[in-house]
């Protein structure tokens, strides 16, 4: 099989303050801004973010949308999001700049990978690193 793969899967974060969550996963991490859909009263209804190849989509929280269900609680979810970077250490200095709380800090994994892991202002876990799962 010889075809080319691009990502498939985009992970939908839903928060309570959007347009916080936006600038800090720009200064924070690095992610660039795709596209930023607000609603009528100018909250932030989608948002796609690009992180090197991935995309991540976010919105505000609302009772009346699809992912509405009750306000977000990102410390109680099992859900984590991983992104492959070339340059970890790099990586980490910005996000510690920018106020990131680590919550595992740098280390080589001893499956290659050198990776750390910090949370979004509203408690999102979020991890980075080289391991690769299309390169293993």
């Amino acid at each position: 099989m010889n075809e080319t793969l691009f990502p498939n899967i985009f992970p939908a974060l839903i928060y309570r303050d959007a347009d916080a969550a936006l600038d800090f996963l720009k200064s924070a991490f690095g992610a660039e801004e795709k596209a930023v859909h607000r609603d009528d009263a100018g909250k932030i209804h989608h948002a796609e973010l690009r992180l090197g190849a991935g995309i991540v989509m976010l919105g505000e929280y609302a009772e009346d949308r699809w992912m509405g269900a009750e306000p977000p609680r990102a410390a109680a979810s099992p859900i984590g999001l991983y992104i492959v970077v070339g340059d970890p250490d790099a990586h980490y200095a910005r996000a510690t700049a920018a106020g990131a709380v680590v919550v595992r800090e740098l280390v080589d994994q001893p499956y290659g990978s050198r990776e750390y892991s910090a949370l979004d202002p509203e408690g999102n876990r979020w991890s980075f690193g080289t391991y690769d799962p299309y390169s293993s």
